[in-house]
């Protein structure tokens, strides 16, 4: 059974609430964390979710009224780069070639509300955007395990809307993933968090994602294009990492981000004497106009294509420190 439910804040209380016809209805107990709220609040997530559809009458709120919070409280980050074939293009490798999951992290601290200002450092110059599916993790894992899609569902509680936001500049020229990606409000998460059965699990293939900067559509693909799928990349992380209930694993981004990287460039750039090659690169980057500025609106949607899975819309301003 599928079910939308959101992390909000109405009069200086935070709560959880699931969200039906627009409408927001609070759970009877509050919970400080996501991971509590899958161990604790799910079933009654459930269970007020059938009453309300059954007609009981229960008070509700209009989501404007409340003040939203993020579905991913302090959790780990985990995250997939190149994952979609034209993006692998984008970002200057070869898709033939790459036969392995890339893997990287960013800082819980990055993680804000889905309606949140994105704030750019005063030294970043190439401000990215990276509309992306989250999945939530619903189960502690202490070992290797092997995930497929019969057992998936026993691994990912849930899904949301993240964006990726990335300094490139700090990324290329100081070679760092995680400090280019992890600045505060640098990861949007929600408004919505859709909890998912073993019978839903099929929508992971079937997601429709967009973003659009000022009105005008940067991104647009389909999660039936992930190179590596959600079961392929949890079997791999388990490798590595421990996962808790509440972890947010972000699954790549679509083609169609600011970053554009022609491998001559790349060729050219590393050429080049130290104390210039990034301020040539910069400068390159910055001929395409489309890398995010002081008051620019973003907007990022997921939804399925039969309108059942629907995640919200992140609406997001782009703010100087």
């Amino acid at each position: 059974m599928i079910c939308h439910v959101m992390h909000f804040e109405y009069k200086q209380q935070k709560q959880w609430g699931v969200l039906v016809n627009h409408r927001l209805y609070p759970l009877v107990n509050s919970f400080n964390s996501t991971a509590l709220f899958l161990e604790l609040g799910r079933k009654a997530a459930y269970a007020l979710q059938e009453s309300i559809q059954k007609g009981a009458q229960i008070d509700s709120f209009n989501p404007e009224e409340v003040t939203v919070l993020s579905p991913v409280t302090s959790s780990r980050v985990l995250c997939q780069g190149a994952n979609y074939r034209q993006h692998m293009i984008d970002s200057g490798m070869n898709p033939d070639d790459k036969k392995f999951n890339m893997f990287f992290t960013k800082s819980s601290a990055s993680v804000c509300p889905g309606s949140s200002n994105i704030i750019r450092p005063d030294h970043v110059e190439l401000l990215d955007y990276e509309v992306e599916l989250g999945l939530v993790i619903g189960k502690q894992v202490s070992a290797a395990q092997k995930v497929t899609g019969e057992n998936l569902h026993e691994y990912v509680a849930g899904i949301v809307i993240a964006n990726d936001v990335s300094a490139r500049d700090i990324q290329f020229s100081q070679s760092q993933f995680y400090k280019s990606k992890s600045y505060r409000t640098f990861c949007p998460v929600g408004p919505v968090l859709c909890l998912l059965e073993k019978e839903d699990m099929h929508y992971l293939d079937k997601l429709q994602l967009e973003l659009s900067v000022n009105g005008q559509v940067r991104q647009q693909d389909s999660s039936a294009n992930l190179v590596f799928k959600p079961s392929e990349t949890l079997s791999e992380f388990t490798q590595m990492s421990d996962l808790d209930p509440g972890d947010l694993i972000l699954t790549g981004t679509p083609h169609g981000c600011a970053l554009q990287v022609d491998p001559a460039l790349i060729k050219k750039v590393y050429s080049m004497p130290e104390d210039t090659k990034w301020e040539y690169f910069k400068s390159e980057q910055k001929k395409n106009g489309r890398y995010l500025e002081h008051g620019d609106e973003i907007k990022l949607t997921i939804i399925s294509m039969d309108k059942k899975v629907n995640l919200g819309a992140q609406n997001n301003r782009i703010c100087n420190t």
